[in-house]
């Protein structure tokens, strides 16, 4: 497998300092604005935002997390008994603006089975997705776009972005990872 490092310790924390305050400029003072992230990556990256949002000296968004197994609509071809986490939504997401964080955004099939499990809670006032790392719109199988990026990346179907956090067990980094050919 070849492996190419895209952003490194020091990379990550800067793109989440930056989409931070890239949420608090948009956003003013941040009321009725709650944090949701997607299970895991999302919600390792949501919590980083929500300190890295405090630090700017607004108030804190409340957080969030989001199990979006059954939602899938792959989730049959997972294996017979797909392993379903804990949804932790503490607060209501009526007529909020609910932050959707994830780590990479590839299809946008993820990001549809979020909606689907989100509106299941109530109904948003609005739904914006931030993004660590993007693999390009050409990926795209639905028409999903994050209001927040780290950056984009514009790979191949045969690459992959993996994100790997402290809170995962590994060194912060982003990496393209590809199979070579046998």
């Amino acid at each position: 497998m070849t492996t190419s490092i895209i952003l490194n310790e020091q990379d990550v924390s800067q793109c989440v300092d930056e989409i931070a305050r890239r949420i608090v400029e948009k956003n003013g003072s941040g009321e009725g604005v709650v944090l949701v992230g997607i299970r895991t990556g999302g919600a390792f990256l949501a919590a980083r935002l929500q300190k890295a949002i405090a630090r700017l000296n607004v108030p804190t968004p409340p957080l969030g997390i989001l199990d979006i197994t059954l939602y899938r609509d792959d989730w049959t071809k997972i294996g017979p008994t797909p392993v379903v986490g804990k949804t932790d939504l503490p607060f209501s997401v009526d007529d909020k603006l609910v932050i959707l964080v994830d780590d990479v955004l590839f299809t946008g099939r993820t990001v549809r089975a979020a909606m689907d499990a989100l509106i299941d809670f109530g109904r948003p006032r609005k739904i914006e997705l931030a993004i660590l790392a993007d693999r390009g719109a050409d990926n795209r199988e639905l028409p999903i776009a994050p209001n927040y990026v780290g950056g984009v990346w514009n790979t191949s179907p045969q690459q992959t972005i993996n994100v790997y956090l402290k809170e995962g067990g590994y060194d912060d980094h982003v990496a393209i990872e590809e199979k070579r050919a046998a």
